[in-house]
């Protein structure tokens, strides 16, 4: 069995990129901290490099961003290919199956607009800073609801 599970944080800003056959794909590294600090007392982490395809890579290049974190679920890739030395390398990624976004709302916003950490009231609760107009997914208060015979 190949089954991979990370959790962590993007090293970079991700970049779409499209093969020639005009299929989407994006690259990126996740930083994955260790489970125990080396003998200076600090957590080392391990950086760990995805490839993701179709329309989760357009996600992720949409929505995600440098510190970004996420979870990552996939297998364990392998290839090779020759530098242009004639010298042969070998690589080695996480193919992912899926990207789930693990930020909050606000905590993506602070991050895009370099504000800083995540606004919080006095009490810590997280303050609502979602705007609405820039936001399609933020909540406008009205409930949906969709028939149980909609699929059928």
């Amino acid at each position: 069995m190949n089954k991979v599970l990370l959790i962590g944080r993007l090293t970079g800003k991700p970049e779409l990129r499209y093969t020639n056959s005009n299929l989407p794909f994006t690259r990126f590294s996740v930083a994955v901290n260790r489970n125990f600090t080396n003998n200076q007392g600090q957590r080392e982490a391990d950086f760990i490099n995805v490839i993701v395809w179709r329309k989760q890579a357009e996600n992720v290049c949409n929505y995600l961003d440098k510190g970004s974190r996420v979870s990552v679920e996939g297998r364990i890739q392998t290839g090779s290919f020759d530098d242009k030395d004639g010298n042969k390398r070998y690589t080695v990624e996480v193919a992912a199956d899926s990207v789930e976004f693990l930020d909050t709302r606000a905590e993506s916003q602070a991050r895009t607009q370099n504000q800083g950490p995540t606004p919080y009231d006095y009490q810590g609760k997280e303050t609502n800073t979602v705007d609405v107009d820039s936001n399609p997914f933020a909540e406008y208060g009205e409930e949906i609801t969709i028939d149980d015979n909609f699929l059928e």
